[in-house]
């Protein structure tokens, strides 16, 4: 479908295709493949003639982020599963819900449950993962998925729904690490070392899932009360973000200031 040409995408996070020419692109049953993306989570709306995505115009603050986490038996959807997600929704910098859940699984090496803490005896009492999944798109809905080296817990979160007869995730997405990097300086941007040096989430059990989620959360907080004033809707959020590799760091006052936000 042109729908996910590159050029199509990148249009609707900036100015938006006309309404013809995206409904064109949709095919004879636009009004139902239109529907059938949204609950995929793809945030489109039509505005005075144009298709955008709602990033495009809603304020950062005014924007429902899902943060996620997700812990799992290996590091490839194709062959392994998620053995736990948790999720916090924020909105406006308020906590406004959260979801947890084990799922069920037989097969976790002792590596991983040395890791995580998990044990299979947990996972075999937990929920199926087609129930997991299911409650998870609904929790999900159309909010921007967020997470600490967001592609990996977005793939896998995608590959299960498809796994258990779900459609995969289509959700604008923003990576707290790609954020952190093009906010303030530090010499490592894994969770756990910006846990201990940002003093983010006293409570934190690193490495499980809701725990992971909340620390990424306020990490999040932070790195959003030092933006650039120039960033307004979320789309220009996203784009800075992707950045992070091309630009140069920002200055190291700007972790100090990060330290001095608070929660």
């Amino acid at each position: 479908m042109k729908l996910f040409d590159p050029k199509i995408l990148a249009r609707l996070t900036k100015n938006g295709v006309p309404k013809e020419e995206f409904e064109t692109s949709l095919g004879s049953e636009h009004e139902l493949n239109l529907e059938l993306l949204k609950a995929q989570g793809m945030n489109i709306i039509l505005d005075r003639g144009y298709y955008r995505f709602q990033t495009a115009l809603t304020s950062v603050a005014d924007t429902l982020f899902c943060i996620v986490d997700v812990e799992s038996n290996g590091s490839k959807p194709s062959h392994h599963q998620i053995i736990e997600i948790g999720a916090v929704k924020l909105q406006n910098g308020k906590i406004l819900d959260t979801y947890e859940s084990l799922v069920y699984c037989s097969d976790i090496s002792d590596q991983i449950q040395e890791i995580t803490g998990i044990k299979t005896e947990q996972t075999l009492k937990a929920p199926a993962l087609s129930k997991v999944m299911r409650e998870f798109r609904l929790f999900l809905g159309d909010a921007v998925f967020v997470g600490h080296d967001a592609k990996f817990d977005y793939n896998f979160v995608s590959a299960m729904m498809e796994r258990v007869g779900l459609q995969r995730l289509l959700n604008r997405s923003l990576c707290t690490i790609d954020l952190a990097e093009r906010t303030f300086e530090s010499e490592r941007y894994g969770l756990a070392y910006l846990n201990e040096q940002l003093e983010l989430y006293r409570d934190a059990t690193h490495h499980r899932a809701l725990s992971d989620a909340m620390t990424t959360t306020k990490l999040l907080k932070r790195t959003l009360a030092i933006l650039p004033d120039s960033i307004h809707t979320t789309e220009e959020l996203i784009a800075f973000s992707k950045e992070a590799k091309k630009m140069k760091r920002l200055k190291p006052e700007k972790k100090e200031k990060a330290e001095k936000v608070e929660e």
